[in-house]
């Protein structure tokens, strides 16, 4: 039996080959981190395993991962055990929520982190293996795995990798980081729980307004937890629509505002749908007349509910969302040093 299919016969693997984190391999990895190897950067829920610096090098390793990325995996994986974010829930859910990383800053563009054209799918060594090596870690030192623990009814693409930079280059505002309240040139990796992007075409609207209307509707859609929890959803505006709604003289505070306000559904509306349950409607964080059909229900619940980038290429009028999971989790961000 070859190296590779040893390790297909262990527990280790995502369904796809790893590499086998030899000593060279391993001493070549841990150059990429200043950290003493033995230093502990949390437990991953819900087996608790110690994730040390060279366990997450060994699977960067695995991953595919190139030594200068290390800084990236290990702040990435501290980001996601912050309690707010409630790991522990994603990993045995039901749904298809993963863990979505979004990273800002100089060292991303240093290390080919991409945002552009096609950011979320394959091509890219940095998103894919970053990502990967977090999803190995959730896995092998989690307990994060299908069937076990992970009882997602689906599972989801975005549950091998989902790790992106956002196009700042491309984006005609400040980035996430800045917004979420770090500095211009800080590096800063924010993790969120989301379902995969799903995208939003719109290559007829000149002006933002008539964008915005389908916009919000892919958001408040009754079949999304969106309309139905306080939960978070990211939009990453493509860079055609971000320039069209900058030109239209639309700050990104002004997006999001509009956003906010036009995705809303019909109480009368939730009312028909199976997932209807007054008790749920009474944890809102406003008054609610439950016997108003015509009140519009908010989408995003709290302004800090949507979180709103610039990603994706040119040319391409598409726009991706991608809806929250629970109210029990909130995006974290964190700066790191590389």
């Amino acid at each position: 039996m070859d190296e590779f299919e040893f390790f297909f016969q262990k527990p280790w693997s995502d369904g796809l080959p790893v590499i086998p984190p030899t000593e060279e391999r391993m001493a070549a990895m841990l150059s990429g981190t200043r950290l003493e190897t033995s230093e502990i950067i949390g437990l991953v829920p819900p087996l608790m395993g110690e994730t040390s610096v060279e366990a997450i090098a060994a699977h960067a390793v695995m991953a595919g991962c190139e030594p200068s990325y290390l800084p990236l995996v290990i702040a990435g994986l501290g980001a996601l055990l912050a309690p707010k974010l409630n790991l522990n829930g994603v990993q045995g859910t039901m749904h298809s929520a993963a863990p979505l990383i979004i990273v800002n800053g100089p060292y991303a563009k240093k290390i080919g982190l991409h945002g552009g054209t096609g950011c979320f799918g394959p091509g890219f060594r940095a998103n894919a293996t970053i990502g990967r090596a977090i999803r190995l870690i959730l896995m092998n030192l989690g307990g994060g795995v299908p069937v076990s623990a992970s009882m997602s009814t689906f599972g989801s693409p975005a549950r091998y990798t989902f790790c992106i930079a956002e196009n700042e280059a491309e984006s005609p505002w400040e980035p996430l980081s800045v917004t979420r309240g770090f500095q211009q040139d800080d590096d800063v990796v924010t993790a969120v729980m989301t379902e995969a992007p799903q995208g939003y075409i719109d290559d007829y609207s000149k002006e933002p307004e008539s964008f915005f209307v389908g916009l919000a509707d892919k958001i408040s859609t009754l079949g999304s937890l969106n309309i139905w929890l306080k939960t978070q959803v990211v939009v990453a505006l493509g860079p055609d629509h971000a320039r069209m709604c900058a030109a239209a003289g639309l700050s990104k505070e002004d997006v999001h505002r509009r956003i906010m306000e036009l995705a809303r559904r019909p109480l009368g509306e939730l009312r028909k749908s199976g997932y209807w349950r007054e008790e749920m409607m009474a944890k809102w964080p406003f008054d609610v007349d439950l016997q108003d059909d015509s009140l519009l229900v908010p989408a995003i619940k709290d302004e800090d509910d949507l979180i709103l980038l610039v990603a994706g290429g040119t040319p391409g009028p598409v726009t991706a969302v991608m809806p929250g999971w629970v109210d029990g989790s909130g995006a974290v961000s964190v700066e790191y040093q590389p």
